[in-house]
């Protein structure tokens, strides 16, 4: 099964993130967490997600930073940017720098659910 990194300087919404996705069909998946972007960066090296959820806005570097620094190193990842409303140049950044999708949070369940079957392509 897949595994997923939840990345995301609060840890009550990695846990939502964790909690929708294994109600959403994702409870066989290993998922693994960081809490700003610099962690990120690292343990991507070390766990070789296949797919990172990730937030924008966060301390020590945040997820345009991360995102940018781990598709350097890993041209293949799949990152998925979450972002809070009013944010959408940093989503076009997001984009731009090889995101393939975005939530917007407060999230849907569903919504990220889906966007992840898709990316994963289940």
């Amino acid at each position: 099964m897949a595994k997923i990194m939840l990345v995301d300087d609060a840890a009550f919404m990695r846990m939502m993130v964790k909690n929708s996705l294994t109600k959403g069909g994702f409870a066989d998946c290993t998922f693994v967490e960081a809490q700003d972007g610099l962690e990120a960066v690292k343990k991507y090296d070390e766990e070789n997600p296949d797919l990172v959820i990730m937030d924008i806005t966060m301390p020590n570097m945040d997820g345009l930073q991360a995102l940018k620094k781990i598709k350097e190193a890993h041209s293949d990842a799949k990152v998925v940017m979450c972002t809070a409303m009013g944010q959408e140049s940093m989503v076009v950044d997001a984009i731009k720098s090889g995101a393939k999708d975005f939530v917007v949070k407060p999230f849907n369940a569903e919504r990220i659910t889906s966007t992840v079957k898709t990316i994963l392509g289940m």
